[in-house]
């Protein structure tokens, strides 16, 4: 009787104490199933497994199957979903547009030191999850943006009004962007963004990448132009409500299987963005719109004149100016 007593004690507490029983996490991502992100963070999982010795394991959820990105971050924030990787969600606080502020780095040394480990604009974001208690393992560099269109554009490297309506997403800093280039853009969800190009409603795409457009818009992508738009940058986070159910031993486990997942990904990001641009011209035929030094500049210097000022003036001018002087003393 005493030994089962014990051991009935043992299962007990083996069940409540947290360091033997598994603990289920289930992560969003936007992508599709077996895409790159999707890939790397099954990788990411099966390392915190083995860094738990089986205590913690993540569930991956591709394809928004949890739900659009703007409402995953509004559920991490209550702690009715785990963690996501996935860009900011400007919803909940028009400030995080910082993170897709564009032309904020020019290159992707410039992405590194602005977004990387000790970023200024990453310590930002880091700061303003915080604020809706969820907590930032690692920033996720995506790519350089670009313009996906199901149609030619002649003079793709012209800042010049063109009559080209094309989607983007119903953030200020994109829908400026896009009339400063010299589109017409229209808002719309990224649900029904495929559609709508399909169907002729709009023209293309901005607002994403190369890999982007090849995993979402590959059947309606004819043109691509590497307009260095704005850096794509996601991040994975995690509800504190989720990160505070785990033993410290784990947590520490899992963000330093984070920080490593976040350093290999900016030792392929720039290799991964030029693969991507090949595939489109390789496996569907799309033209890949080939854009000088000097096209680029010129965009980034209307950008910046046009669009910046009244992007500042939606996130806090004070706040924003001086986050941007940080960016340019960290990149000049």
């Amino acid at each position: 009787m005493k030994h089962a007593f014990m051991t009935t004690a043992v299962a007990a507490m083996m069940a409540f104490g947290g360091h033997t029983q598994a603990q289920d996490l289930k992560m969003s991502h936007v992508r599709p199933q077996d895409a790159t992100i999707d890939v790397e963070l099954r990788a990411f999982s099966a390392a915190v497994d083995e860094a738990t010795g089986g205590d913690v394991k993540i569930n991956i959820f591709p394809a928004s199957a949890l739900g659009d990105y703007t409402t995953v971050q509004e559920r991490i924030s209550v702690g009715a979903i785990d963690m996501a990787t996935q860009p900011a969600a400007t919803a909940a606080d028009r400030r995080m547009q910082i993170s897709s502020f564009p032309y904020l780095a020019g290159n992707w040394d410039e992405a590194r030191a602005v977004y990387g480990p000790g970023g200024v604009v990453r310590d930002v974001m880091a700061e303003l999850y915080a604020e809706q208690d969820i907590t930032m393992l690692a920033a996720y560099p995506v790519y350089f943006g670009g313009i996906s269109l199901n149609i030619e554009n002649p003079n793709a490297g012209s800042v010049e009004s063109n009559g080209i309506k094309v989607r983007v997403p119903g953030i200020k800093s994109f829908q400026l962007t896009g009339e400063a280039l010299g589109y017409i853009p229209s808002p719309i969800p990224f649900s029904e963004a495929f559609t709508a190009v399909q169907t002729g409603v709009v023209d293309g795409v901005i607002g994403s990448g190369a890999e982007g457009y090849y995993a979402s818009f590959r059947d309606v992508t004819k043109t691509y132009i590497p307009a260095n738009t704005h850096f794509e940058v996601w991040y994975m986070i995690i509800s504190n409500e989720s990160l505070a159910s785990l033993s410290e031993e784990n947590q520490a486990a899992l963000k330093e299987q984070a920080a490593a997942f976040e350093a290999t990904r900016w030792d392929v990001a720039e290799a991964d963005q030029e693969r991507n641009e090949q595939r489109l011209v390789d496996e569907l035929g799309a033209t890949v719109a080939e854009l000088s030094d000097e096209d680029l500049a010129a965009m980034a210097e209307k950008v910046r004149v046009d669009v910046w000022p009244q992007v500042l003036e939606d996130v806090g001018a004070d706040w924003g100016q001086s986050i941007l002087d940080k960016v340019a003393a960290a990149t000049n």
